[in-house]
């Protein structure tokens, strides 16, 4: 792509050389900063209201509010710092996910929206910045502000770190072009994320038919039936038994540390919740490495061994889970729970096949409780049930999935990794063109 014909050092590490012509700017010297403080309810939401309600828990996933937002509240909740219009861009800041602290948002409604809790408003100095370039702009800044994440279950950042980070700031014409590129390129590597995403919900949905019938019904189309007793449940084979996870456990279901760990330049890999692909692990997405000491005092609690399995219990991922397979040594954050099985009750193959049913990933959601997010508490974990064959059938009813899934299984991790790449590829096309390290101010993409 064509690059600039001169450059200068921007004096921002993150930023590199910018294109001679740009200047820095502090954000907060062209963009007014305001800060949610009024955290609307689930069931003070409206179907139609005078303002748009920008609750936490409608906005921290989107890329656009649009004329489609349909959440509303009425003149009692009216407070004029808090106001957003067109053009504002709407930031995350508080998560209990690192990955989502920063996200933003880009509000393109016509209607005058509120500002609930947990987010932060930008709203640009038009004088030097145009809104979408801001907008665009801005999704650099979430790497930069969970350097100053803090706190232990939940992650966030203050007004004064966002006042910390810089932007970088061509001609308005070259904002516009800017935004016009970014708008029309961004929105081709979504429509490619959104098809292979739902060509993986469908794979999903093929692979836990096939689970669900063989966990809860058996292989024998002819076996006599019974109640189970458990009404997601239902009917069981009349050999069969149930139980609660903790009378099948070897050790108490337990989580990782809940406190952030100090980072280390190389060590012990760390994980959360996002290390969890196609009900695999992959330690290519760790969260950074963490020191010998430290992995030894976490594993007075938590060590992760063999045969273990891994259960999402917080976060936007909270069901999913993977059974460790092999002896590498890691670490894991408190979003995630081991499960390890007394394996002269229960298989572990069978109790991971069991734990992958759409019927236990129910149960899962009636227990849930909301914070900033999803979580299924410890308690209420290993108090969920599961119908138990004899050990022998367990057996073979693994064999039976292990030949059947992994198809499934195998074309789910691909898609997810081809996934990974396309955001990978966003991100870094944005950081490309806003910082100035190419070009497009001639693009035929202009509108």
């Amino acid at each position: 792509m064509k690059k600039y014909n001169n450059y200068k050092d921007s004096d921002v590490e993150w930023i590199g050389k910018i294109p001679s012509h740009w200047i820095m700017q502090r954000i907060d010297w062209v963009s007014k900063i305001v800060r949610g403080n009024t955290a609307f309810k689930k069931d003070e939401l409206l179907d139609a209201g005078e303002y748009i309600a920008l609750q936490y828990g409608k906005t921290y996933k989107v890329d656009v509010v649009d004329d489609s937002f349909n959440f509303y509240v009425n003149s009692e909740f009216f407070n004029e710092s808090q106001v957003t219009t067109k053009g504002d861009t709407i930031l995350i800041s508080t998560s209990e996910t690192v990955e989502d602290l920063g996200h933003t948002c880009f509000y393109n409604n016509q209607n005058v929206g509120l500002l609930g809790g947990e987010q932060i408003l930008l709203k640009p100095n038009r004088k030097f910045l145009h809104e979408k370039y801001l907008y665009h702009y801005s999704r650099q800044f979430g790497s930069e502000l969970r350097r100053y994440a803090r706190g232990l279950k939940v992650f966030r950042f203050n007004t004064s770190d966002l006042k910390q980070l810089f932007i970088a700031i061509p001609t308005l014409e070259e904002q516009i072009s800017i935004a016009n590129y970014l708008d029309h390129k961004t929105s081709q590597i979504d429509h490619l994320i959104a098809k292979k995403e739902q060509f993986i919900k469908l794979l999903e949905e093929e692979r836990v038919a096939v689970i669900n019938q063989a966990v809860t019904k058996g292989l024998n189309p002819n076996v006599t039936m019974k109640d189970s007793g458990v009404e997601w449940l239902g009917k069981i084979p009349e050999h069969w038994e149930r139980a609660r996870i903790k009378t099948l456990v070897a050790i108490k279901v337990c989580d990782g540390p809940h406190e952030t760990p100090e980072w280390k330049e190389e060590g012990i890999p760390f994980i959360s919740a996002e290390a969890i692909k196609g009900n695999q692990i992959d330690l290519n997405y760790k969260r950074g490495f963490i020191s010998e000491e430290q992995h030894l005092e976490y594993c007075k609690k938590s060590k992760v061994q063999k045969g273990d399995i891994l259960f999402c219990k917080s976060g936007s991922t909270t069901g999913k889970s993977a059974l460790v397979e092999n002896d590498d040594e890691f670490g894991i954050w408190s979003p995630l729970a081991i499960i390890r099985v007394n394996e002269k009750k229960i298989s572990n193959r069978f109790m991971f096949q069991s734990i992958q049913s759409s019927l236990f990933k129910n149960q899962v959601e009636t227990s849930w409780t909301f914070g900033t997010q999803p979580n299924i508490g410890m308690g209420a974990l290993e108090n969920l049930w599961i119908a138990i064959p004899p050990l022998n059938e367990q057996v073979l009813i693994d064999e039976y999935l292990r030949t059947e899934i992994t198809k499934f299984e195998n074309i789910i991790l691909k898609t997810f990794q081809e996934v990974d790449l396309l955001k990978e590829y966003k991100i870094a096309l944005i950081s490309e063109v806003v910082t100035g390290k190419v070009d497009v101010s001639t693009s035929s993409t202009q509108v």
